[in-house]
């Protein structure tokens, strides 16, 4: 099953996603409307929104609060995105400028602002406890990884374990945060909503393992950003810990350097020694790893089209071109 046939099984679980959130996005305040319309039809896949739906639909769910949900953790994500770019001093995004470029910084954080309001006034409509707890935690987990990666920047020890722990916050959280609001809605077993919540969290490091590999070794057009981009801010993703742990010593003096001072002046010294050394394959390997894992933990789940579906979302985040 690919990413098609899974969007045509849950299309109009979709549409009414789409729906949603062109409608909670509506405000007299006019800026609000054009960034959030600009970031939300920017292309993304909507891979969040889909794991709420699938992870309910694979239970039985059959209400309409999920669709609610999705449109939650959709909002969530753009927030952040907002947030990062600006952070990052981001540019370009999905192959189009950050809003960021477009408004300004101040413009960009202010309505982030606004997504995150408006998402928790959202959980509050969907009257579980669950959810809150959920999404608190997760958001919250959301900025200390922020917090970590700023840590991180221009460091070249930054180990394994320090760059795991930034994913598994940043990244992961809100695909298990997503996972489990299936679950919830449910009122699944305490087992259920583990599993799911496992599922996701392996599938976003899967995910972001992926991204990372592919900032070293894709093109520009396919990964929608700058190669380098994540070495020009001074982040130390798995790739450049990988080659300065494998390089030889001059080339690891190289990397060190580029680590610390950054900047586009590094990059196609970085990207020969990154191809030189197993980096770009070492790191998509842990990442089947990790999508192996998300989809083991679907076991705990009854077999169905739709965890069925949640499986191919695994095959497909660690199978885009590197």
């Amino acid at each position: 099953m690919d990413i098609s046939a899974i969007r045509t099984l849950i299309g109009d679980d979709l549409k009414a996603i789409d729906a949603m959130i062109l409608h909670r996005l509506e405000t007299d305040v006019a800026l609000i409307n054009q960034i959030g319309h600009y970031i939300i039809n920017s292309g993304g896949k909507r891979l969040r929104p889909m794991i709420v739906v699938l992870a309910a639909r694979a239970l039985g769910y059959q209400g309409s609060a999920h669709v609610d949900l999705a449109a939650v953790i959709e909002f969530i994500h753009t927030a952040t995105l907002l947030h990062d770019d600006v952070v990052d001093g981001s540019s370009q995004r999905r192959n189009r400028d950050t809003a960021n470029e477009v408004w300004g910084n101040a413009a960009s954080v202010l309505v982030g602002d606004f997504l995150y309001s408006r998402a928790f006034e959202m959980m509050v409509s969907v009257q579980k406890m669950r959810v809150m707890e959920i999404m608190a935690h997760a958001t919250n987990r959301i900025a200390e990884g922020e917090v970590l990666q700023l840590l991180n920047c221009n460091d070249p020890d930054t180990s394994i374990d320090r760059y795991r722990e930034v994913i598994d916050r940043k990244t992961a959280t809100l695909f298990k945060a997503g996972a489990q609001l299936g679950a919830v809605l449910c009122d699944a077993a305490p087992a259920e909503e583990v599993a799911l919540g496992d599922y996701g969290l392996h599938l976003g490091i899967a995910f972001q393992l992926i991204d990372d590999a592919l900032d070293y070794g894709a093109s520009d057009a396919n990964i929608g950003k700058n190669i380098g981009d994540d070495l020009a801010e001074g982040k130390p993703t798995l790739p450049l810990i990988r080659a300065m742990e494998v390089a030889n010593h001059a080339q690891r003096n190289r990397l060190r350097e580029a680590i610390e001072k950054g900047g586009e002046r590094y990059i196609d010294d970085v990207v020969s020694i990154v191809a030189q050394t197993d980096a770009i394959e070492y790191t998509a390997q842990l990442a089947r790893s990790e999508a192996l894992a998300a989809k083991e933990a679907l076991t705990a789940i009854p077999p169905s089209s739709y965890r069925e579906s949640l499986a191919a979302i695994a095959d497909f985040s660690v199978s885009r071109d590197i």
